[in-house]
Protein backbone atom coordinates (compact mmCIF):
# COMPACT_ATOMS: atom_id res chain seq x y z
CA UNK A 1 0.00 0.00 0.00
CA UNK A 2 1.27 3.47 -0.84
CA UNK A 3 0.90 6.13 1.82
CA UNK A 4 0.58 9.84 1.20
CA UNK A 5 3.73 11.58 2.41
CA UNK A 6 5.75 14.76 2.26
CA UNK A 7 9.52 14.71 1.83
CA UNK A 8 11.91 17.52 2.70
CA UNK A 9 15.63 17.98 3.17
CA UNK A 10 18.72 15.99 2.27
CA UNK A 11 20.91 13.50 4.05
CA UNK A 12 20.15 10.17 5.66
CA UNK A 13 16.40 9.39 5.51
CA UNK A 14 14.26 9.83 8.61
CA UNK A 15 10.66 8.60 8.90
CA UNK A 16 8.07 10.47 11.00
CA UNK A 17 4.92 8.59 12.10
CA UNK A 18 2.05 10.56 13.63
CA UNK A 19 -0.48 9.50 16.26
CA UNK A 20 -4.18 8.64 16.33
CA UNK A 21 -6.24 11.17 14.41
CA UNK A 22 -3.17 13.08 13.23
CA UNK A 23 -1.45 13.55 9.89
CA UNK A 24 1.99 14.49 8.58
CA UNK A 25 1.18 18.03 9.71
CA UNK A 26 1.45 16.84 13.32
CA UNK A 27 5.22 17.27 12.88
CA UNK A 28 5.17 20.87 11.63
CA UNK A 29 6.92 22.17 14.77
CA UNK A 30 9.93 19.91 14.02
CA UNK A 31 9.84 19.34 10.28
CA UNK A 32 11.96 22.22 8.99
CA UNK A 33 14.62 21.87 11.69
CA UNK A 34 14.97 18.13 11.10
CA UNK A 35 14.99 18.65 7.32
CA UNK A 36 17.99 20.97 7.71
CA UNK A 37 20.03 17.85 8.55
CA UNK A 38 18.05 14.86 7.30
CA UNK A 39 15.93 13.65 4.38
CA UNK A 40 12.63 13.70 6.27
CA UNK A 41 9.66 11.60 5.16
CA UNK A 42 6.44 12.31 7.07
CA UNK A 43 3.58 9.94 6.22
CA UNK A 44 -0.18 9.93 6.57
CA UNK A 45 -1.16 6.56 8.05
CA UNK A 46 -4.11 4.65 6.54
CA UNK A 47 -7.39 6.41 7.31
CA UNK A 48 -5.59 9.66 8.16
CA UNK A 49 -4.84 12.80 6.19
CA UNK A 50 -4.78 12.03 2.47
CA UNK A 51 -4.22 8.27 2.79
CA UNK A 52 -7.35 6.13 2.28
CA UNK A 53 -8.55 3.52 4.75
CA UNK A 54 -7.35 -0.05 4.71
CA UNK A 55 -9.62 -2.64 3.16
CA UNK A 56 -9.44 -4.69 6.38
CA UNK A 57 -9.29 -4.00 10.10
CA UNK A 58 -7.36 -0.96 11.29
CA UNK A 59 -5.07 -2.46 13.93
CA UNK A 60 -1.49 -1.86 15.01
CA UNK A 61 -0.44 -5.04 13.23
CA UNK A 62 -2.09 -4.05 9.96
CA UNK A 63 -0.74 -0.49 10.17
CA UNK A 64 2.73 -1.95 10.70
CA UNK A 65 2.25 -4.10 7.60
CA UNK A 66 1.18 -1.03 5.61
CA UNK A 67 4.23 0.98 6.73
CA UNK A 68 6.55 -1.95 5.95
CA UNK A 69 5.02 -2.23 2.48
CA UNK A 70 5.53 1.51 1.94
CA UNK A 71 9.18 1.34 3.03
CA UNK A 72 9.80 -1.68 0.81
CA UNK A 73 8.15 0.02 -2.16
CA UNK A 74 10.33 3.13 -1.75
CA UNK A 75 13.54 1.23 -0.95
CA UNK A 76 13.64 2.63 2.59
CA UNK A 77 13.97 -0.50 4.73
CA UNK A 78 16.35 0.19 7.62
CA UNK A 79 15.34 3.85 7.84
CA UNK A 80 15.63 5.69 11.18
CA UNK A 81 12.20 6.53 12.57
CA UNK A 82 10.37 8.69 15.09
CA UNK A 83 6.82 7.96 16.23
CA UNK A 84 4.36 9.86 18.40
CA UNK A 85 1.60 8.31 20.56
CA UNK A 86 -0.01 5.58 18.41
CA UNK A 87 2.84 6.13 15.95
CA UNK A 88 5.27 5.64 18.83
CA UNK A 89 3.79 2.22 19.51
CA UNK A 90 3.89 1.53 15.79
CA UNK A 91 7.65 2.19 15.51
CA UNK A 92 8.23 -0.02 18.57
CA UNK A 93 6.32 -2.82 16.87
CA UNK A 94 8.35 -2.36 13.69
CA UNK A 95 11.57 -2.37 15.72
CA UNK A 96 10.42 -5.59 17.41
CA UNK A 97 9.90 -7.27 14.03
CA UNK A 98 13.50 -6.61 12.99
CA UNK A 99 14.94 -5.58 9.65
CA UNK A 100 12.46 -2.73 9.10
CA UNK A 101 13.89 0.26 11.00
CA UNK A 102 17.26 1.55 12.11
CA UNK A 103 17.47 3.91 15.08
CA UNK A 104 14.11 4.54 16.75
CA UNK A 105 12.71 7.32 18.93
CA UNK A 106 9.30 6.52 20.43
CA UNK A 107 7.55 9.55 21.97
CA UNK A 108 4.89 8.75 24.60
CA UNK A 109 3.81 5.39 23.15
CA UNK A 110 0.28 4.09 23.64
CA UNK A 111 -0.57 0.51 24.46
CA UNK A 112 1.07 0.04 27.85
CA UNK A 113 -1.97 0.79 29.98
CA UNK A 114 -3.41 -1.83 32.37
CA UNK A 115 -6.54 -2.32 34.47
CA UNK A 116 -8.43 0.91 35.20
CA UNK A 117 -6.12 2.82 32.85
CA UNK A 118 -7.74 1.15 29.82
CA UNK A 119 -11.27 2.56 30.27
CA UNK A 120 -9.75 5.89 31.37
CA UNK A 121 -7.86 6.13 28.11
CA UNK A 122 -10.68 4.88 25.92
CA UNK A 123 -13.53 6.98 27.30
CA UNK A 124 -11.52 10.18 27.77
CA UNK A 125 -10.14 10.12 24.21
CA UNK A 126 -13.53 9.06 22.81
CA UNK A 127 -15.18 12.00 24.56
CA UNK A 128 -12.48 14.34 23.26
CA UNK A 129 -13.11 13.07 19.73
CA UNK A 130 -16.85 13.63 19.99
CA UNK A 131 -16.36 17.12 21.40
CA UNK A 132 -13.90 18.08 18.67
CA UNK A 133 -16.26 16.77 15.98
CA UNK A 134 -19.25 18.64 17.42
CA UNK A 135 -17.28 21.88 17.60
CA UNK A 136 -15.90 21.79 14.04
CA UNK A 137 -18.02 24.78 12.87
CA UNK A 138 -16.38 27.01 15.49
CA UNK A 139 -13.07 25.14 15.78
CA UNK A 140 -10.90 27.61 13.80
CA UNK A 141 -11.82 30.39 16.21
CA UNK A 142 -11.48 28.20 19.31
CA UNK A 143 -8.12 26.73 18.31
CA UNK A 144 -6.92 30.19 17.30
CA UNK A 145 -7.24 31.65 20.80
CA UNK A 146 -5.17 30.92 23.89
CA UNK A 147 -8.36 30.50 25.95
CA UNK A 148 -9.82 28.07 23.39
CA UNK A 149 -6.65 25.98 23.33
CA UNK A 150 -6.60 25.93 27.13
CA UNK A 151 -10.05 24.34 27.04
CA UNK A 152 -9.45 22.02 24.11
CA UNK A 153 -5.99 20.63 24.80
CA UNK A 154 -5.29 20.17 28.54
CA UNK A 155 -5.45 16.37 28.15
CA UNK A 156 -2.66 16.53 25.56
CA UNK A 157 -0.45 19.45 26.54
CA UNK A 158 1.10 20.67 29.78
CA UNK A 159 0.80 24.25 28.44
CA UNK A 160 -2.14 24.17 26.02
CA UNK A 161 -2.41 27.95 25.74
CA UNK A 162 1.13 28.02 24.30
CA UNK A 163 0.51 25.45 21.53
CA UNK A 164 0.92 26.96 18.06
CA UNK A 165 -2.50 28.11 16.81
CA UNK A 166 -2.15 26.75 13.27
CA UNK A 167 -0.91 23.42 14.57
CA UNK A 168 -3.94 23.24 16.88
CA UNK A 169 -6.29 24.01 13.96
CA UNK A 170 -4.67 21.32 11.80
CA UNK A 171 -4.78 18.72 14.56
CA UNK A 172 -8.39 19.40 15.50
CA UNK A 173 -9.41 19.17 11.82
CA UNK A 174 -7.61 15.87 11.18
CA UNK A 175 -8.78 14.51 14.55
CA UNK A 176 -12.42 15.02 13.52
CA UNK A 177 -12.09 13.83 9.93
CA UNK A 178 -10.18 10.55 10.27
CA UNK A 179 -12.48 7.73 9.08
CA UNK A 180 -10.36 5.21 11.01
CA UNK A 181 -10.36 7.07 14.34
CA UNK A 182 -13.10 5.14 16.18
CA UNK A 183 -11.90 1.71 15.05
CA UNK A 184 -8.28 2.43 15.92
CA UNK A 185 -9.24 3.84 19.31
CA UNK A 186 -11.06 0.61 20.10
CA UNK A 187 -8.14 -1.46 18.81
CA UNK A 188 -5.66 0.49 20.92
CA UNK A 189 -7.73 0.04 24.07
CA UNK A 190 -9.15 -3.44 23.57
CA UNK A 191 -7.23 -5.05 20.71
CA UNK A 192 -4.02 -7.02 20.54
CA UNK A 193 -1.61 -6.43 23.43
CA UNK A 194 1.86 -5.23 22.42
CA UNK A 195 4.21 -8.18 22.13
CA UNK A 196 7.61 -7.87 23.83
CA UNK A 197 11.07 -7.75 22.27
CA UNK A 198 13.56 -9.92 24.21
CA UNK A 199 16.70 -8.24 25.49
CA UNK A 200 19.38 -8.09 22.81
CA UNK A 201 16.91 -8.50 19.94
CA UNK A 202 16.99 -4.82 18.85
CA UNK A 203 20.49 -3.92 17.69
CA UNK A 204 19.87 -0.27 16.75
CA UNK A 205 19.55 2.67 19.13
CA UNK A 206 16.11 2.73 20.79
CA UNK A 207 14.92 5.58 23.03
CA UNK A 208 11.47 5.97 24.55
CA UNK A 209 10.71 9.61 25.40
CA UNK A 210 7.96 10.44 27.88
CA UNK A 211 6.38 13.68 29.06
CA UNK A 212 6.29 14.01 32.84
CA UNK A 213 2.77 15.50 32.63
CA UNK A 214 1.35 13.09 30.04
CA UNK A 215 -2.39 12.68 30.77
CA UNK A 216 -3.07 10.26 27.89
CA UNK A 217 -0.32 7.70 28.40
CA UNK A 218 0.43 8.04 32.09
CA UNK A 219 4.13 8.24 33.02
CA UNK A 220 3.81 5.13 35.21
CA UNK A 221 3.18 3.14 32.01
CA UNK A 222 6.84 3.60 31.12
CA UNK A 223 7.66 0.77 33.53
CA UNK A 224 5.77 -1.78 31.43
CA UNK A 225 7.18 -0.29 28.22
CA UNK A 226 10.73 -0.88 29.46
CA UNK A 227 9.84 -4.39 30.64
CA UNK A 228 8.66 -5.23 27.14
CA UNK A 229 11.51 -3.37 25.42
CA UNK A 230 14.52 -3.87 27.72
CA UNK A 231 16.92 -2.65 25.02
CA UNK A 232 15.37 0.82 25.21
CA UNK A 233 16.62 3.85 27.10
CA UNK A 234 14.06 6.09 28.77
CA UNK A 235 14.21 9.88 28.34
CA UNK A 236 11.99 12.19 30.42
CA UNK A 237 10.70 15.49 29.05
CA UNK A 238 10.10 17.88 31.92
CA UNK A 239 7.13 20.29 31.87
CA UNK A 240 5.70 18.26 29.00
CA UNK A 241 2.42 16.56 28.19
CA UNK A 242 1.58 13.87 25.64
CA UNK A 243 3.29 15.55 22.69
CA UNK A 244 6.91 16.68 23.19
CA UNK A 245 6.75 18.20 19.70
CA UNK A 246 4.12 20.59 21.10
CA UNK A 247 5.49 21.37 24.55
CA UNK A 248 9.27 20.93 24.11
CA UNK A 249 9.97 21.05 20.37
CA UNK A 250 13.58 22.24 20.61
CA UNK A 251 14.45 19.51 23.09
CA UNK A 252 12.64 16.91 20.97
CA UNK A 253 14.69 17.94 17.92
CA UNK A 254 17.95 17.62 19.86
CA UNK A 255 16.98 14.19 21.17
CA UNK A 256 15.88 12.90 17.74
CA UNK A 257 19.06 14.08 16.02
CA UNK A 258 21.32 12.73 18.77
CA UNK A 259 19.70 9.28 18.78
CA UNK A 260 19.41 8.90 15.01
CA UNK A 261 22.97 10.21 14.50
CA UNK A 262 24.16 7.56 16.99
CA UNK A 263 25.54 10.22 19.31
CA UNK A 264 25.68 10.16 23.08
CA UNK A 265 23.26 12.56 24.69
CA UNK A 266 23.52 13.82 28.28
CA UNK A 267 19.91 13.85 29.43
CA UNK A 268 20.30 16.36 32.25
CA UNK A 269 22.14 18.97 30.18
CA UNK A 270 19.66 18.64 27.31
CA UNK A 271 16.78 19.27 29.69
CA UNK A 272 18.50 22.30 31.21
CA UNK A 273 19.19 23.76 27.78
CA UNK A 274 15.49 24.28 27.15
CA UNK A 275 13.84 25.51 30.39
CA UNK A 276 10.06 25.57 30.17
CA UNK A 277 8.09 28.71 30.89
CA UNK A 278 5.48 27.55 33.37
CA UNK A 279 2.33 29.26 34.54
CA UNK A 280 1.68 29.33 38.31
CA UNK A 281 -0.81 26.68 39.38
CA UNK A 282 -3.40 29.17 40.65
CA UNK A 283 -3.37 31.16 37.39
CA UNK A 284 -3.51 27.95 35.35
CA UNK A 285 -6.48 26.70 37.36
CA UNK A 286 -8.24 30.03 36.95
CA UNK A 287 -7.67 29.97 33.18
CA UNK A 288 -8.99 26.44 32.90
CA UNK A 289 -12.02 27.18 35.08
CA UNK A 290 -12.92 30.32 33.16
CA UNK A 291 -12.41 28.56 29.85
CA UNK A 292 -14.63 25.65 30.83
CA UNK A 293 -17.36 28.09 31.86
CA UNK A 294 -17.11 29.87 28.53
CA UNK A 295 -17.15 26.59 26.64
CA UNK A 296 -20.18 25.31 28.53
CA UNK A 297 -22.06 28.51 27.78
CA UNK A 298 -21.00 28.40 24.16
CA UNK A 299 -22.14 24.82 23.76
CA UNK A 300 -25.50 25.63 25.34
CA UNK A 301 -26.00 28.56 22.97
CA UNK A 302 -24.90 26.49 20.00
CA UNK A 303 -27.34 23.72 20.90
CA UNK A 304 -30.18 26.19 21.49
CA UNK A 305 -29.68 27.84 18.12
CA UNK A 306 -29.74 24.51 16.32
CA UNK A 307 -33.08 23.44 17.77
CA UNK A 308 -35.89 23.65 15.19
CA UNK A 309 -38.24 26.55 15.68
CA UNK A 310 -41.79 25.57 16.61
Amino acid sequence: MDLHFVRRGTGRPLLLVHGLGGSWRSWNTLLDSLAAERDVIAVDLPGHGQTPKLSGVHSIGNLADAVTSFLTQHDLLGIDAVGSSMGARLVLELARRGGVLGAVVSLDPGGFWQGWQIPLFYHSVSLSGKLVTALQPVMPALAGSAVGRTVLLPQFSARPWAVDAQLARDEMHSFAHSPAFAELLDQLAHGEVQRPAPKGSIPGPLVIGWGRQDRVCLPSQSTLALEKFPDARLYWFEHCGHFPQWDQPAEAIRLILAVTNREAFPEASMARANPAQTTPGLLQAALVGASLTLLAGGLWLWSARRKPQR
